[in-house]
C-alpha cells in the first residue's frame, strides 16, 4: 500500500512541476516574444485633389470647395495580429471640424503594414461662421490639420488582451494661389 501511495505522491509532483514549468513558458513567453507593442500610425502622404474658392469682396464672403486625398498606413510590429474598431479620421481648420471620413473596423496581421487611403472633402457649410477664412484665403495660406485615432487590441496566447489606441495629428497648409499642400508637420502617440 506504501508503494501505491509513493506512486501517486510521484505522478502528482511530476503533474504539478509540468503545469508549473508550462505557467512560467506562457509567462515568458507573453513578456518577451508575445510583449504588445505599439501599432504606428502613419502619415504618408496628402494631396489636393480639388481646391476652388470664390471671393464675394462685396459681401465679405468665400466659397469654398476642397477635398484632399490623405494616404495613411499603419504597422502592427507584434507577433500577433491587432484587431480595430469603427474610427473616422477628421479634418480641421482652426481647431473647428470641417470634414470627416469613416473608417471600418478591420484586422492587421502579425508584421503587416496596411494603407488607407481616405478622401476628405470640407463640409463648406460649417467654414461660413469662422471669421478668419477670408483673411487665410486673401493671404494665400490656408491651415488644416488632420486627426485620426484607432482603437484596438492585441491578443496573445488568446486570453491575454491589450488595448492600444494610436493616433497621427498633421498641420500642414493650403497654398491658394498654387493650390499645392505644404508645411507639413506631423505628430503620433500611441498608449497601451
Amino acid at each position: 500500500m506504501k508503494a501505491g501511495a509513493g506512486k501517486g505522491r510521484k505522478a502528482c509532483l511530476i503533474v504539478t512541476t509540468v503545469f508549473i514549468a508550462i505557467v512560467l513558458l506562457i509567462v515568458i513567453l507573453a513578456f518577451t516574444v508575445f510583449k504588445s507593442k505599439h501599432p504606428v500610425t502613419t502619415v504618408n502622404s496628402l494631396k489636393l485633389r480639388d481646391f476652388d474658392v470664390n471671393l464675394d469682396i462685396a459681401k465679405l464672403r468665400v466659397d469654398l470647395n476642397v477635398t484632399l486625398d490623405v494616404d495613411v498606413s499603419v504597422k502592427n510590429p507584434n507577433k500577433v495580429g491587432f484587431k480595430y474598431s469603427n474610427t473616422t479620421a477628421h479634418l480641421n481648420y482652426r481647431g473647428q471640424l470641417i470634414g470627416e471620413v469613416p473608417i471600418s473596423a478591420g484586422d492587421i496581421s502579425s508584421g503587416e503594414t496596411k494603407g488607407f487611403n481616405l478622401t476628405l472633402t470640407f463640409m463648406a457649410d460649417r467654414l461660413l461662421s469662422n471669421s478668419q477664412l477670408f483673411s487665410d484665403i486673401t493671404s494665400g495660406t490656408l491651415p488644416l490639420n488632420t486627426f485620426l485615432t484607432i482603437f484596438g487590441k492585441v491578443n496573445i496566447l488568446g486570453f491575454i488582451k491589450v488595448h492600444v489606441i494610436s493616433s497621427a495629428s498633421c498641420d500642414f497648409a493650403v497654398n491658394t494661389s498654387n493650390k499645392t499642400v505644404g508645411n507639413q508637420e506631423c505628430q503620433y502617440k500611441t498608449k497601451l
